[in-house]
């Protein structure tokens, strides 16, 4: 059902800002993606050792827990976002000020494993919600951040902006290279 309702979207689904992530999803089911990607970067996650969790790899860009903060917010408002539309909410959603978020947020402050943790539970909660759409629902339409989105141009996003984020944790990070 996924597949036929969360359809890859098409270029007028979503703000052009969104194609660079999109461009890196692969063809093919995306709540099996979510839940095939999740894994692996859980995985990147859980090799990462105790000294590397607070690493910038420059001044000023944030910890390598404040990008999982980051993945963990993104994902999360992404995800209310394909709700609300989904479930015909009215009015726009506003945007999110992602250097605002990350100077509030607590990630710094904790355990990578504890960032992991909370980001795995929320991506195994948005593979059910996506995996439960129907192709009604990934046809609706909503404005957030000043542009209209189609619910199934979300999880397009929130996939995409997880395999960006991957590739830097190896580059930047880890220093494994793209």
């Amino acid at each position: 059902m996924a597949a036929l309702a969360l359809g890859r979207p098409g270029a007028g689904e979503y703000n052009e800002h969104y194609a660079r992530y999109i461009a890196l999803v692969p063809d093919g089911d995306i709540v099996e993606t979510l839940a095939r990607e999740m894994e692996a970067t859980q995985a990147l996650l859980s090799s990462v050792t105790a000294e590397r969790e607070e690493f910038r790899y420059a001044p000023g860009k944030w910890s390598l827990r404040e990008v999982v903060g980051h993945l963990v917010d993104t994902e999360r408002l992404f995800a209310f976002r394909a709700l609300w539309f989904a479930r015909g909410g009215a009015g726009e959603l506003s945007g999110m000020d992602q250097e605002a978020w990350a100077r509030v947020s607590s990630a710094g402050a904790r355990p990578l494993a504890e960032l992991a943790e909370e980001w795995r539970a929320l991506r195994r909660a948005n593979v059910l919600m996506f995996g439960s759409f129907t192709p009604e629902d990934g046809a609706r339409r909503g404005v957030a951040s000043g542009y209209e989105v189609t619910v199934r141009a979300l999880p397009w996003m929130i996939a995409g902006h997880e395999l960006y984020h991957r590739a830097r944790i190896r580059s930047d990070y880890l220093g494994e290279g793209s």
